[in-house]
């Protein structure tokens, strides 16, 4: 079953926008609107539920289907993270340690299952469930660690994001210039884009005596919106042009019979 997107330059844009819009989301509906981190988090597990029912059930890679999946580990993320920060007062350190545990613990089953690792390519149920189980406490872990950077180091909003978007350059480096192993350095990747994209979006949306650039929520919430569901589209349609070519390419088995 091909069910995952290549993990390409295209990938990372589109994870980066998906997990910056889930912390903008997020705080929209908890925060801006006034919902709450446990109503909020209840209300985003309950569509992710049902997404994820959809993407597990679906038999082929569906970018619209994949991505909204994505976004929604991303905004339940968001919320979760909050709710266990912020009303259960664990702390942005405290709550990161546990949730790393977790995902370590995840990985650690995953590893000694006999379980292909694949990014790239799904096998059988069980690993799908276990690549989706791991995506939703990555991207929760990446919200916390986010605000650690952001709010308790003293980096402040761009400062986080500055730092985090080193280690990812670091880790585009190691990609093409060492042999540790690809899966690895996708799943640091992959957590680290999550509090790229908290400290990005609180960047964006926190007033200016707070260091952020006040653009507000709902309004940074539009434009990445657009700007995911641009390269939504433009998967689908080269999806559908490399279709096009496949059908159009001549039958090499194919005999003249003249």
């Amino acid at each position: 079953m091909n069910k995952l997107p290549p993990v390409n330059k295209l990938f990372w844009i589109m994870k980066i926008s998906a997990t910056t819009l889930g912390e903008t989301a997020g705080d929209l509906l908890s925060m801006t609107l006034a919902v709450g981190y446990a109503a909020s988090s209840a209300i985003f597990f309950g569509l992710l539920a049902i997404a994820l029912a959809f993407q597990i059930s679906a038999k082929s890679y569906r970018p619209l289907l994949y991505w909204t999946v994505i976004l929604l580990t991303s905004t339940a993320g968001t919320t979760l993270s909050d709710f266990m920060d912020r009303t259960l007062q664990l702390g942005y350190a405290k709550g990161s340690a546990i949730l790393l545990s977790l995902l370590l613990a995840i990985f650690l089953y995953w590893r000694t299952s006999d379980h292909s690792m694949s990014v790239e390519q799904i096998k059988t149920r069980k690993v799908e469930v276990l690549y989706w189980t791991a995506i939703v406490f990555s991207n929760t872990l990446g919200t916390a660690l986010g605000d650690f950077l952001a709010d308790s180091s003293g980096l402040g909003f761009g400062g986080g994001a500055l730092l985090i978007a080193g280690l990812l350059g670091v880790i585009t480096l190691a990609t093409y210039s060492t042999r540790i192993s690809s899966t690895l350095l996708f799943w640091v990747a992959f957590v680290l884009t999550r509090p790229f994209g908290a400290t990005l979006g609180d960047l964006l949306t926190k007033q200016k005596d707070q260091g952020g650039l006040a653009l507000g929520t709902a309004h940074a919430s539009l434009v990445l919106a657009s700007i995911l569901g641009t390269a939504i589209l433009y998967c689908y349609l080269k999806g559908a042009k490399e279709a096009e070519g496949g059908l159009a390419k001549p039958n090499p088995h194919h005999a003249d019979s003249s």
